[in-house]
C-alpha cells in the first residue's frame, strides 16, 4: 500500500498501466484486509449482533475502540414539503432544499444561527486546461469559466433523506443529503458516473463565517492558511491539500466540512449577500485531463463528505474519524476497549494507532498525538496487567526510561507525537 501511496500514483497523474496495477493492487489489499478482519472478529463468538467501534472516540454508546450495542438516538427526522422544495428538521439542525435538491439552509437551532451563505452542496463543473502540465498542474484560471450543476433528472425523499439524480455533458451523479436523528451533521453522500475531459468538479459550500484564514487538517494536526487574497502569495494558494476536515470560524462559532476520500480544497473569502463576508468552502472532487493517460478517473467514483454547523476544532476532529471509520455489526458480545486514553483538555489526546511490539514480545504499543494545538495531559488505562512503560521512537526502540514520567501520565506539546511501549508479563 505504501508502495501506491508514491510519486505520480499519489495525485493521479501516472500512466494508463500504472493506473491500471495501482487499481488492481488496492482491490487486492482491500480483500486481504477485510479476510483479516472477518478472521479477527471470528474470535467473539456468534449469537446478537455487536458493534464495532474503530474510532478514538466513543459513539453511539459503542465505547472507543471496542464494541457494544448502540443506544438509539433521541428524538427522530421530520421530512416536510416546503415552497416546492423539501425541509429536514431534527429538532438541533433544519435544512432546507429548494426543488432543484439545492440546500439553500442549515440553522443551527441550538445556536439560533443560520450555518449558510448561499446554496450549497451545489456542484459546479470547471474547464481545466493548464498551460503545460495536464495531470501535474492546476492554474488559477480555471476559476473564469464555471457551470452550476443544478438540473434534476430525478428527486426522491424518505424519512431523513433526500436523493437528487442530475446528468452533465456525458457524465450523471446522483447526491444523497441525510439528517439522522439526533445528528449535529448534515450527511452528503455523491456518486459520480464521470466521462468527461479536460473539467474540474467541485462541490461548494458557501458558509455565513466572517474570517481571514481556514484551518486544514494533516496528519497528526492541522495548519491555518489564509482565505484572502492580498498578497501574490496568497493568491497562489488558492488550492490546498487537507485530510479529513476543513474547518472556518468566529471567535465563538466555527463550521467544519469533513470528507472520507477528498484531499483537495479552496477557500475564499467573498462578499456576502446584505453586508459583510462569508467563506466559500469547496471540495475538489474529480478530474479529467488527458495527458499522461487520456483515461484518468473516467468511470464510477462515490464520496461522501458532511458538513458540522457549531464545530470546534475537537468536534471536527472526531467528526473526521467517524465519517472515516464507521461502525461495524458483526456477531458476538460486547467487547471492552483494549485501553483508554482520557485527556484535559477533554479530546485533545487521539489515539492514532494500537498494535503488538513488532519485536514479538508481546508488549503493545500504543501511538497518541495532541490535537487540538495547545498543551494537554492524558492518562493511559488498560485493559490487561502492565509490568511497565516507557516511551519509544517511532521504530519503537526505547528513550530514556524516565521519559514517560511517573505511571502512565502523558503530558504532551502542541501536536506532539508520542509512541508508548507497554510491557507485559
Amino acid at each position: 500500500m505504501l508502495l501506491h501511496q508514491f510519486h505520480d500514483i499519489l495525485p493521479g497523474s501516472s500512466i494508463a498501466w500504472v493506473h491500471r496495477e495501482a487499481r488492481e493492487t488496492y482491490a487486492r489489499i482491500a480483500g486481504e484486509l477485510e479476510g483479516l478482519i472477518h478472521g479477527s472478529v471470528s474470535f467473539f463468538g456468534s449469537g446478537d449482533n455487536t458493534v464495532l467501534n474503530a474510532s478514538p472516540f466513543a459513539r453511539d454508546g459503542v465505547p472507543a475502540l471496542g464494541g457494544g450495542r448502540p443506544v438509539p438516538a433521541e428524538g427522530s427526522t421530520r421530512a416536510e414539503t416546503h415552497d416546492g422544495g423539501w425541509v429536514l428538521d431534527n429538532g438541533l439542525l433544519r435544512v432546507v432544499l429548494d426543488g432543484r435538491g439545492v440546500v439553500v439552509s442549515v440553522v443551527d437551532l441550538a445556536a439560533g444561527r443560520e450555518v449558510l451563505a448561499g446554496p450549497a452542496n451545489l456542484l459546479q463543473l470547471h474547464r481545466d486546461e493548464p498551460n503545460r502540465w495536464d495531470a501535474w498542474d492546476v492554474d488559477p484560471f480555471y476559476r473564469d469559466l464555471v457551470t452550476d450543476v443544478d438540473g434534476v433528472t430525478a428527486l426522491a425523499v424518505s424519512d431523513d433523506t433526500v436523493r437528487v439524480s442530475r446528468a452533465f455533458g456525458a457524465s450523471t451523479v446522483t447526491q444523497e443529503i441525510t439528517l439522522a436523528a439526533g445528528a449535529r451533521r448534515v450527511d452528503f453522500r455523491v456518486e459520480v458516473d464521470w466521462h468527461e475531459r479536460e473539467k474540474f468538479l467541485k462541490v461548494a459550500f458557501p458558509i455565513d463565517v466572517h474570517t481571514d484564514h481556514a484551518a486544514f487538517e494533516t496528519q497528526y494536526g492541522h495548519l491555518t492558511r489564509a482565505t484572502h487574497e492580498n498578497t501574490s502569495w496568497d493568491a497562489a494558494r488558492f488550492e490546498v491539500c487537507a485530510h479529513r476536515w476543513v474547518r472556518v470560524a468566529e471567535p465563538d462559532y466555527g463550521v467544519a466540512l469533513v470528507n472520507d476520500s477528498t484531499y483537495g480544497h479552496d477557500v475564499r473569502r467573498v462578499a456576502r449577500p446584505g453586508g459583510g463576508t462569508a467563506s466559500v468552502v469547496r471540495l475538489s472532487l474529480l478530474r479529467a485531463p488527458r495527458f499522461p493517460d487520456p483515461e484518468t478517473d473516467q468511470g464510477v467514483h462515490a464520496m461522501r463528505y458532511a458538513l458540522v454547523p457549531g464545530a470546534s476544532v475537537a468536534a471536527a476532529v472526531r467528526a473526521g474519524y467517524e465519517i472515516n471509520l464507521p461502525l461495524r455489526t458483526v456477531p458476538g458480545s460486547a467487547l471492552a476497549p483494549l485501553l483508554r486514553v482520557e485527556s484535559t483538555p477533554a479530546d485533545a489526546v487521539v489515539v492514532e494507532a494500537v498494535k503488538l511490539a513488532d519485536d514479538r514480545s508481546g508488549d503493545v504499543v500504543l501511538r497518541v498525538y495532541e490535537a487540538l494545538g495547545g498543551r494537554a495531559t492524558a492518562t493511559i488505562s488498560a485493559d490487561f496487567d502492565v509490568t511497565g512503560a516507557v516511551e519509544t521512537d517511532l521504530l519503537e526502540r526505547d528513550l530514556e526510561p524516565d521519559a514517560l514520567g511517573s505511571g502512565l501520565t502523558l503530558r504532551l506539546r502542541p501536536f506532539q507525537i508520542a509512541t508508548i511501549r507497554l510491557r507485559r508479563r
